[in-house]
């Protein structure tokens, strides 16, 4: 294990123990792997894959004058790497502060494009996940996030990202939200959001959520153009999910130009953190050999 491993071990194991004398702090994570058939155009193999399982702390505390600090510091575990070696990596890690005039946040952390798909990639973190296709899915260092309060349901983001190079382009991503995005609160979502010179693309989207009963629509509206060449590309998804007691049935297409992916998949809840799941995902690029993917496995969050 290198060094910056054995710290972010050392880390954690801190914060556990920390947990009773320091302020509040919360453990959580997610494991969820799952048995592969892969096929992307060179014959068929059979492997396990650790679907961004992870693992994190968390805690918030108040301050004076109604200040409130909060900090994330989270890790993607791999739980089928062979080695060893790479199993560890960082996620969102930052620290901030919320009060009267909304939350600031100093770290690495998704950029408010990339928060404004709330759920309405129904394949998250699988072969599906929308970043297999678009631009824009984008964790980035050297961030400073903000957030506005809510007004009348409605609220501001912005992510600027120093660039640390004399040549670089300090990055930026808007976003404006209305509404709930996990339908808790409301049954509508909706977002717009662009990214400007982020990894060499300006990119802009359109989001939109909502539920009727036991059904869930959403849907994105994607353009992305390339700074380096001037090439600009639209897409589209759809996704819908339909629970029947412990079953949720899922579909979602993506299309960007000429390429597009189709999903089905079913989940099964085994608990109240637990669920077993399947999927099967079709994904055709121009120029490349189709390629096509079926799962199965497990998920639980603590």
């Amino acid at each position: 294990m290198n060094l910056s491993k054995k710290l972010s071990v050392t880390l954690i194991a801190s914060c556990m123990s920390a947990a009773s004398f320091a302020d509040p702090i919360t453990l959580y994570g997610r494991v969820n792997v799952s048995v592969q058939s892969t096929d992307e155009g060179e014959g068929q193999v059979t492997e396990l894959k650790s679907n961004n399982s992870r693992l994190g702390v968390k805690g918030k505390l108040d301050l004076e004058n109604d200040l409130e600090v909060l900090y994330v510091a989270e890790w993607r575990v791999d739980f089928t790497d062979e080695s060893g070696s790479d199993n560890f990596s960082a996620r969102n890690q930052y620290v901030g502060l919320r009060g009267g005039f909304g939350t600031v946040l100093l770290g690495r952390n998704d950029t408010v494009l990339k928060q404004t798909q709330g759920n309405i990639d129904q394949f998250n973190h699988y072969e599906a996940d929308i970043k297999a296709l678009w631009q824009g899915e984008n964790r980035m260092g050297d961030s400073i996030t903000y957030f506005s309060p809510k007004f009348n349901g409605v609220t501001f983001g912005a992510s600027y990202i120093a660039q640390d190079e004399v040549t670089g382009h300090d990055a930026q991503s808007y976003s404006i939200a209305y509404g709930d995005k996990n339908l808790k609160n409301s049954r509508w979502y909706a977002a717009i959001a662009a990214d400007f010179y982020m990894k060499g693309y300006d990119t802009q989207r359109m989001s939109f959520q909502t539920k009727f009963a036991d059904l869930v629509l959403g849907a994105i509206l994607h353009n992305q153009k390339s700074i380096a060449t001037g090439d600009s590309k639209t897409g589209a998804l759809v996704s819908a999910a339909y629970s029947i007691s412990k079953v949720v049935l899922k579909g979602q297409l993506q299309s960007l130009k000429d390429d597009n992916s189709v999903t089905i998949g079913l989940d099964y809840k085994l608990g109240k953190a637990t669920k077993a799941f399947t999927w099967f995902t079709y994904t055709g690029v121009q120029g490349t050999a189709d390629k096509a993917w079926l799962a199965a496995g497990l998920e639980h969050k603590f």
